[in-house]
């Protein structure tokens, strides 16, 4: 099988697509008509400022330049898993920062050197995409993680204060907390993997058909993909609402929940 190139006029026309959405916003007063205009028109724009990107960082073939490019993705990331929270707290973003570092550098790397075993370990056609892929969900996870640690947090201050009054460590105060908040943040991946073949088709796997790739390859690979993101999303909540709980429980069994301020 062979991949169909798609011209700019083909995108032209598929653009034509987009004319249903902003049609229905029109029709039903919905509000979103520039909202979506600006979306597709940036969605565009960005896509193709990484297309330019990526191919010039696929042709350096060079280790230093690739893996800094995963490191800004990653910090990328940080702060936009940190922007979608609606409360903040001091050392938010660096905890932000090393939790979706390391969750995404151990898993890739697990991935490349003791799954697919690639030579070079740094090629960027595997290295990069199954990073970006790993980034876009620990992102969401750690959003989720940390705005439900932190509303617990809030909401929970005297449950929290009688627990610690009573005798508790801070750990046994905010365990509850804690394992709420992990949950929530794999609640989306565990979703994701009950329905994955049945209901839909996950976007990796369709896109490898699409470019001609034998559909039980493109299976092996859609698993291989979802059981990292899996990972990396549980390492990356876990580790974000460790470094949140250290922030708001100090060492002497105190609550700090002044800390917390609103975006």
């Amino acid at each position: 099988m062979n991949a169909v190139d798609i011209s700019v006029g083909q995108l032209v026309l598929a653009s034509g697509l987009l004319l249903v959405a902003i049609g229905l916003s029109v029709a039903l007063r919905l509000g979103l008509t520039k909202g979506l205009a600006v979306a597709a028109t940036r969605m565009v724009i960005q896509l193709t400022l990484v297309g330019l990107v990526l191919e010039w960082v696929f042709s350096s073939e060079n280790a230093v330049v690739i893996v800094a490019l995963a490191v800004g993705m990653a910090l990328l990331a940080g702060h936009a898993a940190v922007r979608r929270t609606s409360r903040r707290f001091p050392g938010i973003w660096l905890d932000a920062l090393v939790s979706v570092l390391g969750a995404s550098f151990i898993v890739t790397g697990a991935a490349v050197l003791g799954i697919l075993r690639i030579e070079p370990w740094f090629d960027p056609q595997y290295l990069i995409p199954l990073h970006g892929m790993l980034l876009g969900n620990a992102l969401t996870g750690i959003s989720l993680s940390l705005d439900r640690f932190m509303e617990g947090a809030s909401s929970g201050r005297a449950t929290v204060d009688a627990r610690l009054a009573l005798g508790a460590t801070r750990w046994e105060a905010a365990r509850p907390l804690f394992r709420e908040a992990v949950r929530t943040g794999l609640v989306p991946i565990t979703n994701s993997m009950a329905v994955m073949g049945v209901v839909s088709l996950p976007g990796m796997m369709t896109g490898q058909i699409l470019a001609g790739a034998p559909p039980a390859e493109a299976v092996r690979y859609q698993i291989l993909i979802v059981f990292m993101i899996a990972a990396c999303v549980a390492l990356a909540s876990l580790g974000v609402v460790g470094l949140a709980y250290r922030r708001l429980f100090t060492p002497d069994h105190r609550f700090h929940p002044g800390h917390l301020r609103d975006a």
